[in-house]
């Protein structure tokens, strides 16, 4: 069966984006150090299609995730950056209670129930689902969320999109893997206990 797999960066504190919900990838989030090429190389297909021949790698083979779900805030992000499909690569979904049509012709919104879509999505034959963001959506998929992998950085903001923006309770992970750079960026691989 098929896992979904929170892989997301965080500061230390435990915010995915800034208060107003801006994607701090490349201010808080730097692309520079030793972290960069290794995480590219474990993950190639987090970086969006039009980024992918720019850095080389547009005929890297998927090693995690051929499907990838986030939602309104998140994808709306790459939308007003004039990217309505940032993830061509990927077969891509939107979840949004207010959006009924996507401006990328191969995303599909689901207005309906996430964990059940999810639930959908595990039975089928494939990769992993790699849920992108946003922290509303990690919240409401909390219970379905199988392994975390934390791009984490070694910073400080104070307030922002949490990293799961959810209710109180406790779910128990298990470290599965750890690696550190000498950036003072480490990637955390946990798996649900």
């Amino acid at each position: 069966m098929r896992k979904l797999v929170y892989l997301v960066a965080s500061t230390l504190d435990g915010f995915i984006a800034a208060p107003n919900r801006e994607d701090p990838t490349g201010s808080v989030f730097q692309f520079e150090g030793d972290h960069a090429e290794p995480l590219l190389r474990e993950y190639p297909e987090m970086v969006p299609t039009h980024l992918r021949s720019v850095l080389g790698i547009e005929d890297a083979p998927h090693r995690h995730f051929d499907t990838v779900v986030e939602g309104r805030v998140s994808y709306q992000m790459g939308v007003d950056l004039g990217v309505p499909d940032a993830y061509t690569h990927l077969r891509h979904y939107v979840f949004s209670r207010t959006m009924t049509e996507a401006p990328g012709p191969a995303v599909q919104v689901v207005n309906t129930d996430p964990a059940e879509k999810i639930r959908e999505l595990k039975k089928e034959d494939g990769k992993d689902i790699w849920l992108v963001g946003g922290g509303a959506l990690a919240g409401a998929l909390r219970d379905e969320v199988d392994e975390l992998h934390l791009k984490l950085y070694p910073v400080v903001i104070g307030s922002g999109a949490p990293l799961f923006d959810a209710g109180f309770s406790v779910d128990s992970y298990r470290l599965a893997d750890s690696r550190t750079f000498e950036s003072g960026v480490a990637l955390l691989r946990y798996a649900r206990a």
